[in-house]
């Protein structure tokens, strides 16, 4: 029997303009999927850090998160792993078209709901559409629903109840 992993830490950039949401085409073992611009956080960066990052990496647009779309834990069907995928949501701007993208990034464009949601078998993850279906239902959170541990605070406390 094998081991079990961790939940695999994604965050993804949900931005709308004039009714349509910047999507990602990449390839994916040699099959083209739909994503929102996603990714990995990693160590050392937080999470509205690792958005932005994932997102112009993916895409060449600038994003500026705004708010928490949704939080959502996901355990794909067949291959046993976990993922936990804090979904942002912002603005897209300044985009810089002689961006290099991640391998396997086909091309970033804008595509309605109603486009993406007719290609669902297309899409990389039920992540996707969740999120289209939260964005539309409104779904906002404060982005202070994420803090990183300050470890001054924290010494400080211990020091004081020691004290």
């Amino acid at each position: 029997m094998s081991k079990p992993t961790a939940p695999k830490v994604t965050v993804s950039a949900v931005a709308e303009r004039n009714g349509s949401y910047l999507t990602i085409e990449e390839s994916i073992r040699g099959r083209r999927v739909l994503n929102q611009p996603a990714g990995h956080l990693e160590n050392h960066e937080s999470l509205t850090e690792a958005v932005a990052r994932e997102c112009f990496e993916e895409s060449g647009w600038q994003f500026e998160p705004e708010y928490v779309l949704g939080i959502y834990c996901w355990e794909h069907p067949t291959k046993h792993f976990t993922i936990l995928r804090i979904a942002f949501g912002g603005r897209a701007h300044s985009y810089e078209p002689g961006a290099i993208l991640d391998e396997g990034i086909v091309r970033a464009l804008w595509m309605t709901p109603e486009e993406i949601l007719a290609q669902t078998s297309r899409l990389r993850t039920p992540l996707v559409a969740q999120a289209l279906v939260d964005h539309a239902a409104g779904h906002r959170y404060p982005l202070d629903l994420f803090s990183s541990v300050d470890l001054s605070v924290f010494d400080a406390l211990r020091h004081h109840a020691t004290a």
